[in-house]
């Protein structure tokens, strides 16, 4: 049964709009979503409220991939992003729901993140550290000032 929830918060150096386009945009989520030691393939995105999403991450050390997908289930520009996931893994059952606040901020962006209905067969402090690293990672790729 689902049971995990987790809770995260950051402030990152850069406006709410870049933040918000690398978690709908299919290249920016492949660089920065999967956690140290996995890649990404994004299989399909169709970011808009009622779209969906499918993806999988793979183990660059064995090999292994799993995969998952969702639906968008709100998205306001800048501001919020809400959207199901589930594992086709049969071994994961349920559905997540992961919930995305922006809020802009004097120096940036406040980005708050509560992910609930993990799956009892993954560690809620293992999930709560990959996020960890795959939100540096997000930091890395939104943050820079770069010219045009």
């Amino acid at each position: 049964m689902p049971t995990g929830t987790v809770h995260l918060h950051r402030v990152l150096r850069a406006p709410a709009q870049r933040v918000y386009r690398a978690f709908v945009e299919g290249d920016a989520l492949a660089k920065w979503l999967p956690p140290h030691g996995f890649t990404c393939q994004v299989h399909h995105l169709e970011a808009k409220v009622g779209g969906t999403f499918k993806m999988s991450f793979t183990n660059f050390g064995s090999g292994h991939a799993h995969s998952f997908g969702g639906e968008y289930l709100e998205l306001e520009p800048g501001q919020r992003i809400r959207y199901t996931d589930r594992f086709d893994d049969p071994n994961l059952p349920g559905e997540l729901q992961v919930t995305i606040e922006l809020t802009e901020v004097s120096c940036g962006t406040d980005m708050r993140i509560v992910q609930s209905g993990i799956p009892e067969a993954i560690p809620v402090e293992m999930c709560y550290f990959g996020w960890q690293e795959s939100l540096a990672q997000l930091a890395a790729l939104v943050e820079p000032e770069i010219p045009g």
